[in-house]
Parts: structure tokens; sequence; C-alpha cells
């Protein structure tokens, strides 16, 4: 069978798949493309034709502007706590000890849980009258009176990256411990024989394998953390003050709550090119990891 023939019938093949997403994807993009031009609200007409003022006016906003520069607050400090800590528990998991199996498998419950569970769980350990948080510090000394960690601008944001890295830092742990089932155990027996140290045996034979998956993981996690919404909408609704509101919150608010479709539709395209410049960003660098593990 000719090639050409074998690339028609893979388009043949593929044409159902194609076919719905056109219509769940495709066409709902470009309708929100065409609202984006106008000053349509969410109940009534469809609006006048207004042309960018949609987006010059949102982008002008200190709002969106403020909202942008938590957005990637909460994406830095979480994914870099994710990273970290998700490396940290690979190296853990893969040494051989006792009750290892147990303990690899309670480590998946946090990711395992719904999102909405998880921020539940969270808003009861930081509840100001009967939290878990409070009560421990408290009894340690480190405070002198129950705090409402959800309520304050200076802690709030700070209390959902903790909830948000603990949630989903086992993700990273999972790829980084396959990463090091990959590690030969003669290279690391010949590392210690040679003399190398903890620090040298991770940077010269562990960490090479790592850097693949790893990206992969910092893909995946950097653009779920700067379109999240779940977690900070359960637990504080972008409270207070807005000291937590993040794209997606301003996104629906501005569409729903403030039943502005026109602007709210602006807003999401805007937070579409930012994850879509943001993923291609990545990809370029995965692939140029990738050329030069090669």
């Amino acid at each position: 069978m000719s090639g050409t023939s074998m690339t028609t019938r893979a388009w043949f093949l593929m044409l159902p798949l194609l076919v719905v997403m056109v219509a769940v994807i495709g066409w709902p993009l470009v309708d929100t493309v065409g609202l984006s031009f106008t000053d349509a609200k969410l109940v009534g007409t469809g609006g006048n034709f207004v042309g960018i003022d949609n987006y010059a006016k949102m982008l002008a906003n200190s709002n969106f502007q403020r909202t942008l520069i938590t957005t990637a607050w909460f994406a830095i400090v979480s994914v870099a706590a994710e990273m970290v800590l998700g490396v940290l528990a690979a190296l853990l998991l893969n040494q051989e000890f006792k009750g290892r199996g147990v303990l690899r498998a309670l480590m998946i419950l946090p990711w395992a849980l719904p999102t909405v569970v998880n921020a539940t769980l969270w808003r009861l350990i930081y509840n100001p009258e009967y939290g878990a948080l409070n009560a421990a510090l408290t009894q340690l000394g480190l405070i002198d009176a129950y705090r409402s960690w959800l309520g304050e601008p200076g802690t709030a944001l700070t209390a959902l990256i903790v909830a948000d890295c603990w949630k989903n830092f086992p993700l990273v742990a999972l790829i980084a411990l396959a990463a090091l089932q990959a590690v030969p155990r003669d290279i690391t027996a010949a590392s210690l024989v040679d003399g190398a140290g903890p620090f040298k045996r991770f940077r010269f034979v562990i960490l090479p394998y790592l850097v693949g998956p790893l990206m992969v993981a910092l893909v995946l996690r950097t653009i779920e953390a700067f379109k999240v919404f779940d977690i900070i909408w359960v637990m504080t609704r972008g409270g207070p003050a807005n000291s937590t509101r993040t794209l997606s919150i301003l996104v629906y608010q501005e569409a729903f709550s403030f039943q502005r479709a026109g602007s709210g539709a602006s807003l999401a395209l805007i937070v579409t090119l930012l994850v879509t410049v943001l993923a291609a960003a990545y990809a370029a660098l995965v692939r140029k990891t990738a050329g030069s593990a090669t």
C-alpha cells in the first residue's frame, strides 16, 4: 500500500474525531472570538460591535494587572515548591525500607482526592475557630491566639499555595520516581566506589535521568497552576479584598457575576493566549532538553 493511500486512510479514520472536536471546541471558540468584539450582556440582546475596545480596556485595567501578578506568583511559588517536594519524596521512596509500598500508596492519596474535597479539607484545617493548624501552633507556643488564615490578605495566598502543593506534589513525585527506576544501578554503584558523595551522585548520576520527565511535570503543573480556579474558588472565592483572585476567577466574575459577556469573552481569550504562549515556550524547552540529552 502506497504512502498516499495510507495517509488518506488515516485521515478518514480520524474524521469522526475531527468532527467532534470542531463541534465541541472549534465552534464555541469561534463564537467566543466574535462575542469578544461586542458589548453583549449575558442576558439580553447580542450587543453592538465595539472592535478591540474590550481588549484595550481589559489590558489597561488595574484589576487585570493585579490579578495577573497574583496568578503568576501563585503559579511560580506553588510549582517550584511542588517540584522540590516531589523530587525529595521520590528520592526517599526510591530507597529500600520496610513499609515503602504502603508509603507509596499513601502518597498518591492527596493527588487522587477530588479538588473540591481537598479544598474543603484545608478550609477546615485553616478554620479560625476550631482549625487544626491554629490548635497545633497555639499548643506549640508559636502563636498567642487563633488566626483567620484565609481571612487575612497577608496570609490567604500563602495558605492556598500550601493546599495546592499538598494536592499536586505527589504527581511530580510519581513522575520522578518512575524516572529513578530507569537509573542503572551499576552506574550508581560505580559512583559509590569512586567516592562520590550524595550531592555529587545526585548532580552527575541521577539528575540527567530526571531532567526530561521533570520538564514534562513542569509543563503540566505550570499550565494547570496558571489557570487554577476550583481550589481557590472553594476556599476563598478570590478574597479577602481580591488578594487571592486569579485570572480564571476574574473571567468567571466578569462574565457571570457582572454579566458582561463581551468583556468576559475577551478576557477568556487573553488568558487562553497567555496559556498557549506558555505551553509553546515550554514545549520548545522540552524539545531542546530532549535534543541535548540525545
